[in-house]
């Protein structure tokens, strides 16, 4: 074999070593494409995800704000109507009193069950407090301290000053009241 030949065979072995390597090399770098590509898929798919979630958390947050605001939508008329309720209750404690005026007694007596039997309807609710419940601060609203005309009556309520009103669940105004000391 001449030396040309001897150069021609190893070149053409090189060549195929080349073309193998070559080859290997393009397998090599599908197998990283394809693997990038999982890669990239299974990002985007997270982040797809986790932007599903969130968005499903916004509808649910949205939802309840706007049944909130359903149910206190009124409230700010509610609690100005309260010192009219309150109003209601004093006349008709003084006119209890005069014997003379029975017929205005039943007029406003009617105006004011029709009255409170309106913003029921509502959702405006008494919160039930009496003489001698324990007092609790996060339920009332102490105004004063008196002394206890008895000891069992210490740290107990001993009068009501002002009502307290629900309006569903949320506390509109808090009784205020006297405790004993």
């Amino acid at each position: 074999m001449s030396k040309k030949e001897k150069d021609q065979v190893i070149d053409e072995g090189q060549d195929q070593q080349v073309s193998q390597s070559t080859m290997d090399n393009h397998k090599e770098d599908e197998l990283t494409v394809e693997e990038q590509l999982q890669e990239d898929l299974a990002k985007e798919k997270d982040k797809f995800m986790r932007l599903f979630a969130e968005f499903e958390n916004y509808k649910k947050r949205t939802t309840k704000e706007r049944i909130e605001l359903f149910k206190t939508a009124s409230e700010e008329v509610m609690i100005s109507m309260l010192p009219v309720l309150d109003d209601f209750e004093r006349a008709l404690l003084h006119i209890e009193e005069d014997k003379e005026a029975e017929e205005l007694r039943k007029g406003v007596l009617l105006i004011y069950q029709k009255l409170l039997t309106t913003l029921e309807q509502k959702g405006l609710s008494k919160i039930a407090i009496e003489k001698g419940d324990a007092f609790n601060p996060d339920n009332h609203e102490a105004i004063t301290q008196i002394p206890a005309p008895s000891d069992d009556l210490k740290g107990k309520i001993i009068d009501v000053v002002e009502k307290g009103y629900k309006l569903g669940e949320k506390v509109i105004r808090f009784p205020k009241v006297v405790i004993g000391q």
